[in-house]
């Protein structure tokens, strides 16, 4: 059950786990963006919105992978430098030749033919140029071939009916040059998820277009271009909705707009128990609230609502935190709404090298510094907490994640890191 607005407002006395809180999230999206039909040139890292199969064998016919010689496989049995067959050169096959006029060779015949020539009827094999001798219209074969050796068979890249691109896929190049290569020159797609983004805060101000530091008592929001640039790496569109005071009339009135507007709608800050964080009160008013508070560091304060089946994301202000939330629930959300896996994460191995404590029951988000030593990778903590410090992310290449149920790491544990940038090389 999703919370009331008032126990939504009663703080974290009873906080979820990240998977819990995620499973009760999905289930509650329902929404889908809009499915339309895009030239495949343009549906570059769009979502496929169905499965696309092979209308047709390809190649549509056996084929040469290499100049050379289309012969009978048989007749080369022995062949060798020192008793080179023999061979009549019946004539010549080109690429783009109809294999439907090709007179089939006979045993004793060859053909001369060309990489992506089509093979001759009769024919199941050919032999590399540089394997033959031509002297007039005779060809002396110097290496034996196999049945199809150096033929690229009927069907060997694409059966017919056999996927191209299943549905939820990411439309990537290769998947642009198989459709071309089938004759598929539209496919059907999601629109790119939209995410309206609205950040909170009497303190807040974006950053002007000329740059430049603020006045006192006010920062720059740091949280919302990472967010957009987040979203933009993984395909989605953001839609920035402006930065608003903490005020609730006005939180809720933007949260209804971004709704109108896009597939989800994520705000920045006013999540935690403060006089001053009114974000789940006025999610509450546009929809229901999922779960207000999350065992998870940082991000503490995340949450998440629904309306009309789009997902609201409460995330912290502070970029640390707010990032951590991104991963936890903002694109395994977004993903979930077009039924796109997550792709699977660079990781490596390494010894942790001082020791870390967790707290019982909390997932942990630990920025590390991962460096490439002669014996492994080293693995060095930066910070746990400092949630508000981007420092601890421009200085750290991984994530380690650290599950509710460990209690921690020794030093010199062995860990696994998802790596946000190239290993260091140790000096």
């Amino acid at each position: 059950m999703g919370l009331s607005r008032k126990k939504a407002m009663e703080g974290f006395k009873t906080l979820a786990s990240v998977d819990e809180a995620l499973g009760e999230l999905l289930r509650r999206v329902t929404h889908r963006p809009e499915v339309v039909e895009r030239p495949i040139e343009d549906a570059l890292a769009h979502v496929a919105a169905e499965d696309v199969t092979s209308p047709t064998d390809f190649p549509p016919f056996d084929r040469s992978a290499v100049d050379g010689y289309a012969v009978i496989a048989s007749d080369t049995l022995g062949a060798s430098l020192t008793n080179p067959v023999v061979l009549a050169v019946k004539y010549q096959v080109d690429p783009g030749t109809d294999p439907g006029r090709l007179e089939p060779l006979r045993h004793g015949e060859a053909a001369v033919i060309f990489t992506g020539a089509p093979l001759p009827p009769g024919a199941d094999a050919v032999v590399m140029a540089e394997d033959a001798i031509v002297q007039g219209d005779r060809v002396f074969v110097t290496r034996q071939v196999s049945p199809y050796q150096n033929v690229s068979r009927r069907g060997e890249d694409f059966t017919k009916g056999k996927p191209v691109i299943r549905r939820g896929q990411i439309v990537r190049p290769w998947h642009i040059g198989a459709l071309a290569s089938l004759g598929i020159a539209k496919i059907k797609v999601y629109r790119p998820v939209r995410v309206a983004i609205i950040s909170t805060g009497d303190e807040v101000v974006d950053l002007p277009p000329e740059g430049g530091l603020p006045g006192p008592g006010k920062i720059i929001n740091s949280t919302k271009p990472l967010l957009k640039a987040l979203l933009r790496l993984d395909f989605f569109e953001p839609i920035d909705l402006g930065t608003v005071p903490d005020d609730a009339d006005r939180i809720s009135s933007l949260i209804r707009e971004g709704l109108g507007k896009a597939d989800a709608v994520i705000t920045t800050g006013g999540t935690s128990i403060g006089a001053k964080d009114l974000v789940a009160e006025a999610v509450a008013r546009v929809g229901e609230v999922v779960f207000n508070g999350v065992r998870m560091r940082p991000g503490k304060p995340t949450g998440a609502g629904v309306a009309g089946g789009k997902p609201i994301f409460m995330l912290s202000g502070f970029p640390v935190a707010a990032l951590a939330g991104y991963m936890a629930f903002v694109r395994p959300t977004l993903r979930h709404m077009t039924g796109t896996p997550e792709d699977p994460a660079p990781v490596v191995r390494g010894k942790i090298t001082r020791r870390v404590a967790n707290v019982a029951g909390v997932r942990t988000y630990l920025r590390v510094r991962v460096i490439a030593g002669k014996d492994g990778y080293l693995v060095e903590p930066l910070a746990i907490t400092a949630s508000g410090v981007l420092s601890t992310l421009t200085d750290a290449n991984g994530l380690l994640v650290i599950p509710e149920n460990v209690e921690g790491y020794d030093e010199g544990d062995e860990v696994e890191v998802v790596l946000i940038g190239p290993p260091l090389e140790a000096y």
